[in-house]
């Protein structure tokens, strides 16, 4: 497989939309010196930064902000990566604060966000704390989509700590 290819790991055949792999007939029989690899990749703009592995990378990803079909508008909201187990889609815990007006105290809740993470960002462990995007809906439960990652120190307590951001 050449260089330019993208990885093929799906039954279906993998490639992006409106871009034509096949070379055209009039170069089929030139050599030529330079092969510029075509791949569509754009800014989702709201001030996050495109990755690099988005640029330069070579990974399908339909549902990726950066590299397919879907934008990112509504709510940014963070939160903690609780689980990354299931293929491209993490679950992520968000904490906050709820006052019980009877006691004139505050209690703490959570809930749970399931999130798709594209390839773009490779490395994304428990613990780690990132920013998602809402978008349309991508599965029966995935409404977001992460647009930037930051991981956490060693030395960090584990996932289910309360965290306010």
């Amino acid at each position: 497989m050449s260089e330019a290819a993208p990885v093929q790991t799906e039954k279906a055949f993998q490639k992006q939309e409106g871009i034509k792999i096949l070379k055209s007939r009039k170069n089929a029989g030139k050599k030529s010196t330079k092969t510029r690899r075509v791949r569509y990749w754009r800014n989702i703009g709201l001030g996050y930064k495109t990755p690099k592995a988005a640029i330069e990378g070579n990974y399908i990803d339909k549902k990726c902000p950066f590299t397919g079909d879907v934008n990112i508008r509504g709510r940014i909201l963070r939160g903690v990566v609780v689980s990354n187990k299931m293929k491209r889609t993490i679950v992520i815990r968000r904490d906050y604060l709820h006052y019980v007006r009877k006691y004139n105290r505050f209690e703490k809740r959570h809930k749970n966000l399931p999130a798709h993470l594209s390839p773009a960002f490779i490395g994304v462990k428990e613990g780690d704390i990132v920013t998602v995007g809402q978008c349309r809906p991508l599965s029966k439960t995935v409404r977001f989509n992460v647009v930037s990652h930051e991981s956490m120190p060693e030395s960090g307590a584990g996932a289910k700590v309360f965290r306010m951001f």
